[in-house]
């Protein structure tokens, strides 16, 4: 018989890589929100979830449950084939912990595969989320890199941790890079998403004695920073990353390549083209428009991002520590140096 366990056993395997979670809500359901890590192997998609819903809702709970029934065995055979092709043993959840969640598991049950359903399903895990990002101290010790737009903060961060540092990448787990052109080529992620895998990273990296992040505005794309990252923020060393705006030019260029994403970085630039001077803002358009993304970007730096930048970091007094470095590898190398010193020293 499969294994009834509850948010805290699950984590508990997880950690120890014994199990894998598998979600087996509709694929709308799963893109919404789900347990960090899963895979989504749904007992129906999302128009067959429609179709027993309305049944259940407008006829009764019998005949919702005879035709769900039906869908579920006419696809029996590839569900459980899915499901062999995983190693390891399996968590299954749906949204509450109730018939899906069950049948799946009493399924496998069945054909000899180890299953464990989590209890209360991911209503009980969105649960545990918000009651632990209200209740969690972080202690590591913040550093927060700070600087121009274009100055490759963010890429920085994601080469020191491939290089196995301890990094929150916010703007990763927002899928927005955090501007008003953050969004383009990117699928930002919902507040619920964005916690659970925000609340993952800092329970992984509670025991390091430091962390690197950028330092976000509260609002990053469609999420919201909870109260205390803000704190932690304020509160962090400041690192300063200064580069040649040609460097900056290059960099953004070749992260947003605006050539495949055109139409999106036009609807973006109408949002603001009213509050750079008039001429500035036609000749940037017409950049835009003909494909003269280098020059379009120089512009944005010099007469919107740059001086809004500067208004921003007036109102903060705190010291900073200055990296002047010539690309962005050159600044991480010196990102690295400067943990490295201060981890001699601590």
């Amino acid at each position: 018989m499969f294994q009834d366990i509850t948010i805290e056993d699950l984590l508990a395997l997880r950690e120890k890589k014994q199990i894998v979670t598998i979600d087996v809500r509709s694929p709308s359901e799963f893109a919404d929100s789900t347990i960090p890590g899963s895979v989504n192997i749904p007992l129906f998609d999302d128009a067959e979830r429609a179709e027993v819903g309305t049944l259940y809702k407008q006829v009764g709970v019998q005949t919702a449950k005879d035709r769900g029934l039906e869908i579920v065995s006419a696809k029996l055979p590839a569900f459980i084939r899915t499901f062999a092709q995983i190693n390891g043993a399996k968590a299954v959840f749906c949204w509450r912990g109730g018939m899906r969640s069950k049948t799946t598991a009493t399924v496998l049950d069945l054909i000899g595969i180890r299953s464990y359903r989590l209890i209360g399903g991911i209503r009980e895990y969105r649960k545990w989320v918000v009651a632990t990002l209200e209740r969690i101290e972080f202690r590591p010790r913040a550093i927060v890199l700070l600087g121009h737009t274009g100055t490759g903060k963010t890429a920085i961060l994601r080469a020191l941790r491939q290089e196995g540092y301890p990094v929150l990448d916010l703007e990763g787990m927002a899928g927005h890079r955090g501007s008003i052109f953050g969004q383009v080529g990117l699928r930002p992620n919902n507040q619920k998403t964005f916690e659970s895998q925000l609340v993952t990273e800092l329970l992984q990296l509670q025991q390091s004695p430091y962390v690197l992040l950028e330092g976000e505005s509260k609002r990053i794309g469609k999420a919201v920073l909870p109260d205390f990252m803000i704190a932690k923020k304020e509160a962090a060393t400041q690192l300063f990353i200064q580069l040649p705006v040609e460097e900056r030019v290059r960099h953004i260029v070749e992260d947003y390549r605006p050539w495949e994403h055109k139409l999106e970085l036009l609807q973006a630039y109408r949002q603001i083209s009213d509050r750079i001077h008039t001429p500035i803002a036609r000749e940037i358009l017409e950049h835009l428009t003909e494909d003269r993304f280098d020059r379009a970007v120089r512009l944005l730096l010099e007469h919107y991002y740059d001086p809004r930048y500067e208004h921003a970091m007036r109102l903060y007094e705190q010291e900073r520590i200055v990296i002047e470095a010539a690309t962005v590898t050159d600044a991480a190398e010196q990102v690295k140096a400067y943990v490295a010193q201060q981890l001699v020293r601590a």
